[in-house]
């Protein structure tokens, strides 16, 4: 099944073009970004004033080459209906269309189970994206890398710490040729702290035969089952039923693909020095906000609000938003539709969604509000500073783990002058008291 708005053909799409897939998941994932995506898909979450999506696609719209974008997932096509319509118009030269998956197939499944659509007009070239990354998508530059070294696949990678690393897909290169020598998806022990980021080109006549042999090495392989007998002993036996079959159709990219393309001297890694980081938790949307509003400073984007007195840059406020002009925010805050901020309140490294209203001399920090919910007046909603560098957004407090940003679900309250410290409050509750580290449920 597929959704596309109609757009104008184009003359060139023969040799030479290029396409893009973003990989965008489905609802029965993302568990880990509750209670934000119990209301939105994480992909169209808000971050940095546009839905996690659209940065990808403005880094896909620099690419002169490439005229079409798949969306691939298992939404219903109703998820992405709005967004798609309004990207048309904000993206001309891309035709955009979402292609929904029957079932979750993995990383590599889905993309070969739309292989037609996408090998239609015989492109050159296919970028994989996922869609919970954030990052610059230095995207002409491995085009450029693939095409010098007349690559079969390009990964980018980026340097993290050795602790760090093994969370990840780590990539064993040579530094002088850049080619990758060996691929392991989060590796028991250490073996390079330059890490899969997620973002990949390969080769149109390369990626589908490769998928297609793990395909066929995944059908090949026996699978055994044990059950018990009368006498009480495990016996194995071969099984072959429409589970199995279902099983076999789920092939990821990371597990499934990379290392046997490692096996090939047409691998190569293009390693960014930019910003990087998943957006897995709901937390993680705090750090890549500020990622992302530092990079439209640095790019002088008009959507920032104009630095002042009261305004510490980067701010996004939609211009829908009401802020009082003595309320302080920034840096690296956004502001939702209809959003309110009342006299005096104060908000840091925080993003307030639509319709939330944050009232007087309230102080919101390293937090997210959302959709609808309310700060009392004189109230202290807080999380945790975390360094720059870290790739984890949870703490230890008390010997406990706790999320590090505070995160205010779809319309919850939080009375006047209650503190909140480290929580994750789920939709609809009303905060009466002080709380610290819990769960609210």
């Amino acid at each position: 099944m597929s959704l596309q708005i109609p757009h104008r053909e184009k003359s060139n799409g023969a040799g030479g073009a290029t396409k893009a897939v973003i990989l965008v998941g489905g609802a029965s994932r993302g568990t880990r970004f509750r209670p934000l995506s119990l209301d939105v898909p994480k992909p169209l979450f808000e971050v940095a004033g546009h839905p996690i999506i659209w940065h990808c696609l403005t880094a896909i719209g620099k690419v002169p080459s490439i005229q079409e974008v798949y969306l691939i997932g298992y939404y219903e096509e109703s998820v992405f209906r709005d967004f798609i319509k309004d990207a048309a118009t904000e993206f001309p030269n891309l035709a955009i269309k979402y292609l929904r998956e029957y079932q979750a197939l993995g990383t590599a499944g889905g993309l070969y189970h739309f292989r037609d659509a996408i090998l239609k007009g015989r492109p050159e070239h296919i970028f994989v994206l996922n869609s919970d990354v954030c990052c610059s998508f230095p995207l002409n530059e491995m085009l450029q890398l693939a095409q010098e070294k007349d690559a079969e696949a390009v990964i980018l990678g980026t340097r993290v710490s050795e602790e760090a690393a093994t969370n990840f897909g780590c990539i064993v290169s040579d530094s002088h040729t850049r080619r990758v020598l060996h691929y392991v998806e989060k590796p028991e022990s250490h073996i390079s702290n330059l890490i899969n980021c997620g973002v990949y080109l390969f080769s149109a006549d390369v990626l589908f035969p490769s998928i297609r042999s793990a395909i066929k090495r995944r059908t090949d392989r026996p699978r055994l089952a044990s059950y018990r007998s009368s006498d009480n002993l495990a016996s194995s036996f071969m099984i072959d039923d429409d589970e199995e079959n279902q099983k076999n159709e789920v092939i990821r990219l990371e597990q499934d693909i990379l290392g046997d393309m490692a096996d090939s001297k047409q691998f190569f890694v293009y390693e960014t020095k930019d910003f990087w980081r998943q957006i897995k938790t709901a937390g993680s949307a705090i750090p890549a906000n500020a990622l992302y509003l530092q990079k439209a400073l640095q790019s002088g984007s008009k959507d920032l609000a104009a630095p002042s007195a009261n305004i510490i840059p980067p701010v996004y406020i939609h211009p829908s938003a009401q802020v009082h002009p003595t309320a302080k925010l920034g840096p690296n805050v956004s502001v939702g539709p209809r959003a309110t901020i009342d006299a005096g309140a104060r908000v840091k490294e925080s993003i307030v969604l639509e319709d939330a209203e944050i009232k007087h001399d309230s102080c919101v920090l390293y937090s997210i509000i959302g959709w609808s919910s309310r700060v009392g007046a004189w109230a202290r909603v807080e999380g945790t500073p975390m360094p720059v560098t870290s790739h984890n957004t949870s703490i230890i407090k008390n010997g406990v783990k706790v999320q590090a940003i505070t995160i205010l679900g779809k319309e919850c309250a939080v009375g006047d002058e209650i503190r909140v410290q480290n929580c994750v409050c789920l939709p609809f509750k009303e905060l009466k008291r002080d709380v610290a580290n819990e769960v609210i449920m």
